[in-house]
């Protein structure tokens, strides 16, 4: 697959661009078959692993998306947040502030809706 090395909002014709369909929809087959495969092996983890997946996902997930921001978080306050609102024990991660929280927040809504 191919990697691309900057955001959209950094590419010159942002926010004007265009696409060809054709080659988007080959690579979302691409990204989708891959994620089949990545929920076959996720099934096959035990619980533990799998929340711990979810977990550490999410927190990256937080992680880079508050870094195209410019907003750096500290990984150990969301993953205690992320772990708090998801009803995990925490496990010693210290106590996170209202910036880490609301971030958490923002993120969960946008992403686990339905």
């Amino acid at each position: 697959m191919r990697r691309i090395n900057q955001y959209i909002h950094q590419l010159p014709a942002w926010p004007k661009f265009s696409w060809q369909p054709a080659a988007l929809e080959k690579l979302l087959g691409e990204v989708r078959y891959e994620q089949g495969r990545l929920l076959g092996r996720v099934e096959a983890l035990g619980v533990e692993l799998r929340i711990e997946a979810t977990l550490r996902t999410l927190t990256l997930d937080v992680l880079k998306s508050s870094e195209i921001e410019g907003e750096i978080l500290p990984p150990a306050s969301v993953r205690s947040s992320l772990a708090h609102r998801l009803g995990l024990e925490p496990g010693g991660l210290p106590a996170t502030d209202r910036r880490v929280e609301g971030v958490v927040h923002m993120m969960l809504d946008a992403t686990q809706r339905t």
